[in-house]
């Protein structure tokens, strides 16, 4: 997934994010066997939206991205 282009991870975040939303639909109703798919489901979207704030942060650094903000950390005084 690492390999994917920031469009391609925001239609793929959709996607999952309307998978996660059937499966707690299912969840909720008792109509689902396992609940290992919902969870993995969930995973899988932390892991697609750790790759977009990833790509984010690295597009603000090198300064790609117009309008992004570089991430600055405030250090001790």
């Amino acid at each position: 997934m690492r390999q994917m282009s920031a469009a391609d991870l925001r239609i793929k975040e959709r996607e999952t994010r309307e998978e996660v939303f059937k499966l707690r639909l299912k969840l909720r109703t008792n109509q689902l066997e396992s609940r290992t798919n919902y969870y993995n489901a969930r995973r899988e979207l932390a892991r697609i939206l750790t790759l977009i704030q990833e790509q984010a942060i690295g597009a603000a650094s090198t300064g790609k991205v117009a309008g992004a903000k570089k991430v600055v950390r405030a250090g001790k005084r």
